[in-house]
């Protein structure tokens, strides 16, 4: 038996997702800016997976433009917002937890003469919406949240953003990286006030290489590419048919989010009770936690050498963001944790298909872990 419990690096590519791309590489596989049968056949296909998108969102299909992921479209809002902006201000919000998507980019505007206040969360790695309304001012053009942590799973308050935003005469637009929270939560992004968010396709079982930013129709933001007619200019290059049609796909299939979302809660409680149970190890992830993700440190184990056993066991797990490729978590950094705990972190990340049994056999391969490497 082998468990895979790293799905917020990627999930697997569900069967109805990779017979929908099939089709499209064999029998649809024309440029949906052609004008002829081919092309027009094609475009049908991608606006069907636009509106697939735009239902999951409550929104508008005009709302949604196609990227190639989560990263591109982080950059696009950022880049795109603070730009088109800059002329009114040059602040930016953003939290210390952000996905390195952001953070990156928003320390790229920092050297170009940004002012961008990088929000500390408290130990339940959420921000405070009262230290939030001190900063935002009328010079403050953009506010990026997350929805959901990656590596802890927190959930922030981006549903009462918006309003502290008016209340402040801001001129701000509120971006939500919502990678790790859509087809998880339900996400209304024009009932709350969000002006961008970002979904992907490879974190909800569809391919890699897709993923979409919802600009509300009220908004305006600079493209960061030039040189086509594509995605309104916004997004311009041939779209990745394939891989879109398949993200569309992966999105009909999500079912009932509130249902999973129950079952989750259910299944992650049990898996903390156990966890709990076990000397030596600390959960890191708050109590309200978006119940797919779970983050632990095992005490005087780094998280290398376990996740090696681990991997070896047929457990598949991690340190944290894969985009960060094994450097230390400034996440659990932010939320001021010691560093032997950080050099210890693991985090278990499950899907809509996660069994029992996979979280047994990964808590099988902690109490190996725990007496094979400290003999060592």
């Amino acid at each position: 038996m082998t468990a895979y419990l790293d799905n917020s690096a990627t999930t697997k590519v569900c069967d109805e997702a990779i017979e929908k791309m099939c089709s499209c590489m064999k029998e649809c596989w024309g440029n949906p800016s052609s004008s002829h049968f081919v092309g027009i056949e094609a475009y049908r296909e991608l606006e069907s997976a636009r509106e697939a998108v735009a239902s999951a969102l409550s929104c508008q299909p005009k709302e949604i433009f196609f990227t190639s992921g989560g990263t591109e479209s982080n950059n696009l809002a950022i880049k795109g917002a603070a730009d088109k902006l800059k002329r009114r201000g040059n602040k930016i919000i953003t939290t210390a937890i952000e996905h390195p998507s952001v953070a990156s980019v928003c320390e790229k505007l920092r050297s170009g003469g940004f002012n961008v206040v990088a929000l500390k969360p408290g130990r339940d790695a959420r921000i405070s919406l009262d230290e939030l309304e001190k900063e935002i001012d009328e010079d403050t053009v953009l506010v990026s949240v997350m929805a959901v942590n990656n590596e802890v799973g927190s959930i922030q308050p981006f549903d009462k953003i918006k309003s502290i935003i008016k209340r402040k005469n801001s001129p701000a637009l509120l971006h939500v990286d919502a990678v790790q929270a859509f087809g998880k939560l339900t996400l209304r992004p024009k009932s709350d006030g969000i002006d961008l968010m970002t979904v992907s396709s490879h974190k909800i079982h569809g391919p890699k290489g897709a993923g979409a930013l919802f600009v509300a129709d009220t908004v305006k933001i600079n493209p960061v590419t030039l040189g086509g007619e594509q995605e309104k200019k916004l997004r311009p290059g041939t779209e990745a048919m394939p891989a879109i049609v398949g993200f569309g796909e992966a999105v009909r299939q999500l079912g009932n989010i509130n249902g999973q979302l129950k079952k989750m809660s259910s299944l992650r409680n049990d898996f903390l009770l156990k966890l709990k149970g076990m000397q030596g190890v600390s959960i890191n992830s708050p109590d309200d936690a978006l119940p797919y993700i779970v983050n632990i440190s095992v005490d005087g184990l780094r998280s290398e050498p376990v996740l090696n056993l681990l991997s070896d066991m047929g457990v598949c797990v991690s340190s944290g963001s894969a985009c960060s490729k094994g450097r230390k978590s400034h996440v659990l950094e932010a939320l001021g944790l010691p560093p032997e705990r950080v050099d210890s972190a693991i985090r278990i990340s499950m899907s809509r298909y996660t069994t029992e049994e996979e979280l047994e056999l990964f808590i099988k391969g902690i109490e190996t872990a725990q007496k094979v490497i400290r003999r060592r």
